[in-house]
């Protein structure tokens, strides 16, 4: 049962996507279905009444019961520990949503896209690219991936596999340390990197930008330096720089 938009959920699985982040999927009571790129709100309640609310991006998209959650520890944090080191399945939790219109994607739009993820910024922009290999409109899309390190890379088996098999084309970009054999650059993402994994300006992409706040600020600016009008350019940040 609804209350006050909340709905009950239970965790159905937890599976490690990095030492720091798990990927868990909810069985939600009446969902309504979600468009790739939205968010809920997650509600938990100790034993004392005591209640903490989090929002998290939706690694899933569409219809059913299920939704999915990939979560990054922030160590300091009072949500992201537990669901990351404690939840196991048949927990209970509170799910409010599908939440925001503006960072989404919906097939049936013109133009190419463009995708740019920093760390767990990634998920709701995977929702995006497993939206649009559903819909076989992959193509039209491109993925730029910033993480620490390999190991850091959220989806990483799933990027890669689908990079040859209908997925969208990936390009990886690495701040502090690059895998074996590794022949591009090494830092952070700079105008040259940016402007070579991206749709050209020609092509007009829309371009959704997702990560820490420094880091969306970051691209955002170089994207609008290189020619890439602001309106075409849609963010969604979190946390600190």
């Amino acid at each position: 049962m609804t209350v006050g938009g909340w709905r009950p959920a239970r965790v159905a699985s937890v599976e490690a996507a990095t030492p720091s982040a798990r990927v868990l999927h909810l069985t939600v009571e009446d969902w309504p279905g979600s468009d790739a790129g939205q968010h809920v709100d997650i509600r938990l309640t100790a034993e004392d009444g005591y209640q903490a609310e989090r929002s998290y991006s939706l690694g899933s998209y569409g219809s059913g019961s299920s939704i999915e959650l990939a979560v990054d520890e922030i160590p300091e944090g009072e949500v992201s520990p537990y669901l990351v080191r404690d939840v196991l399945p048949g927990d209970e939790l509170e799910v409010k949503g599908p939440l925001g219109g503006y960072f989404v994607w919906r097939p049936g739009g013109a133009g190419p896209v463009q995708l740019i993820a920093g760390g767990s910024g990634i998920v709701p922009l995977m929702a995006m690219a497993r939206a649009a290999r559903d819909a076989s409109a992959a193509a039209s899309f491109r993925l730029l991936y910033s993480v620490r390190r390999p190991v850091d890379a959220i989806y990483r088996d799933e990027l890669t596999a689908g990079a040859g098999d209908g997925g969208v084309e990936v390009s990886w970009a690495y701040t502090r340390e690059a895998p074996p054999g590794w022949e591009g650059r090494l830092g952070r993402l700079d105008d040259t990197a940016i402007a070579a994994a991206v749709w050209p300006v020609e092509a007009e992409p829309t371009v959704f930008v997702c990560g820490p706040t420094g880091f969306v600020e970051h691209v955002a600016d170089t994207l609008v330096r290189l020619g890439h009008p602001p309106a075409r350019i849609r963010t969604e940040r979190f946390g600190g720089a």
